[in-house]
């Protein structure tokens, strides 16, 4: 309902909004946004956060460029793109579990600075890097019927991490390990190896990401990302997920990354200022956290009162 009411007001505020090049204009900006919001999304879901997101799509598009210029081949390099995503999630995952690590956001900024540090390093010349794969700059820039062809790769993504969430036991149990993960435990369920999938899997996002983005640019480049992991949380939590964990649906992440490209597009046709779309970004997120405290807690406070009713 915000969402549409966005719309509406934009429709009227903004010259040209609703123009059918700008709507093309948004799908494609929002395409990397959604498809690592959605990785995101199943992090938050198990009370962890991602904070290397970005860092691990430019070090992705580097190796993606480097792969290029030793094998053109557009399978090697989108495979080298995924690899390279899902092995910094990999990390992630498997140093918090096993690491003991009192919360997932030690690590996740670790790998953000490491990751970042590894793109520039391996970047030639420490900036971007020219020349892409056919497929991938039609997969990344392309359109078809008039829709970017990035738009069809987030509607597959969102289709196999809903089915993968809501018809596979694997999506019960990152609920579960979300909700109450000593509960879980108790209930047999394989816990360290749920938080790991899903950062794993939000790896594989950012490797997803990282072909779309140097698809539409056609090149690599280690500043790619840059504060991709505010947009993502952002996303998240707006689309109503908790940071408690075990709540959520990957169809408002998805509404959440809508609403973000939406208004950073608004705001450019507005000729506003880089620096007060950021504050602007941030004052959502601040506004998004605080309406999920407001609700949690009218929620606990509603149990009460029906607790009190059936005594």
């Amino acid at each position: 309902m915000i969402l549409l009411a966005l719309f509406v007001v934009l429709s009227l505020g903004v010259p040209n909004f609703f123009s059918p090049r700008n709507l093309s204009n948004i799908l494609a900006q929002i395409a990397v946004i959604s498809v690592v919001a959605m990785g995101q999304h199943l992090v938050i879901l198990t009370r962890g956060i991602d904070l290397s997101v970005g860092a691990n799509l430019a070090l992705a598009t580097v190796l993606g460029a480097l792969m290029f210029r030793v094998n053109d081949n557009a399978i090697v390099v989108m495979g080298t793109m995924l690899m390279a995503g899902a092995a910094v999630g990999a990390v992630n995952g498997l140093i918090f579990v096993y690491g003991r690590l009192p919360h997932a956001f030690i690590i996740t900024l670790a790998t953000l600075s490491i990751a970042r540090g590894l793109a520039l390093e391996l970047s030639i010349g420490h900036t971007t890097m020219r020349g892409m794969p056919e497929l991938i700059t039609t997969i990344g820039g392309g359109s078809s019927f008039g829709v970017p062809n990035s738009f069809f790769v987030v509607v597959l993504v969102a289709l196999l991490i809903t089915v993968m969430a809501r018809y596979v036991v694997w999506g019960r149990w990152i609920y579960a390990v979300g909700g109450q993960p000593d509960a879980a435990r108790r209930m047999g369920i394989p816990v360290n190896a749920i938080i790991v999938s899903t950062y794993v899997i939000a790896g594989l996002c950012c490797g997803v990401g990282a072909i779309l983005l140097s698809g539409r640019t056609e090149a690599g480049s280690p500043l790619y990302g840059n504060l991709l992991e505010l947009d993502t949380i952002a996303a998240v939590i707006i689309g109503g997920a908790s940071f408690l964990g075990g709540r959520g649906h990957i169809g408002h992440a998805l509404v959440g990354a809508v609403m973000i490209g939406v208004i950073r597009n608004a705001l450019n046709l507005l000729n506003v200022n880089l620096y007060f779309q950021l504050i602007a970004i941030g004052v959502i997120i601040v506004m998004a956290v605080e309406s999920d405290v407001l609700r949690n807690h009218l929620e606990a406070r509603m149990r009460v009162r029906q607790a009190g009713g059936a005594r």
